[in-house]
């Protein structure tokens, strides 16, 4: 277990993991030098993910800009979701299951009050509205971008074309009224 400054395990595996693969992203843009090595930059963005500590907080950890600490959070965070499934690729695997399971989850973000269209009134939260596809085991197929936490989990799932593909695709599904 490695563990980052404010004692948030994180699984080693993970982390050499992630720092391999910004390794490779940054010989691919060719850039320059960092504040952040490959391998902070993989903690760093692994640590609010694990316990969602803010950008403010997590500068003062590492001793950096919270500019930086925004970056390298997105970045690193880029890296991996370009290996995500896409759609049709997701209906793929989906095909050989007997069923799908679509629904949707509300990350809560902190936000404040004037931040209207991340609240969700069913939550009484903030939020980010990401719908999910699963197969009968519970094992993730796709998670869609994420949108304010105002949509509803039916507008969110036709707005990133989750409806048509499950009906192009013929796909039973088990889901909740939305």
């Amino acid at each position: 277990m490695l563990v980052h400054p404010s004692s948030i395990d994180l699984s080693g595996r993970t982390l050499r993991c992630l720092t391999g693969r910004l390794a490779a992203r940054r010989g691919e843009i060719a850039t320059r030098r960092r504040r952040l090595t490959a391998g902070r930059q993989a903690l760093l963005a692994l640590a609010p993910l694990r316990c969602g500590d803010t950008c403010a907080r997590l500068a003062a950890g590492f001793g950096t800009g919270v500019a930086t600490v925004y970056r390298s959070t997105r970045e690193a965070v880029d890296v991996p979701a370009a290996l995500a499934p896409t759609p049709a690729e997701a209906m793929d695997t989906a095909r050989t299951t007997a069923f799908v399971i679509p629904d949707g989850t509300l990350p809560p973000i902190d936000r404040i009050a004037a931040h209207t269209p991340h609240y969700s009134g069913k939550r009484k939260r903030h939020g980010m509205n990401v719908q999910v596809l699963t197969d009968p085991f519970g094992r993730l197929l796709r998670a869609s971008p994420a949108l304010t936490g105002s949509t509803h989990d039916l507008t969110a799932a036709r707005t990133h074309g989750i409806v048509d593909a499950l009906t192009d695709a013929d796909l039973e599904c088990l889901a909740d009224k939305a």
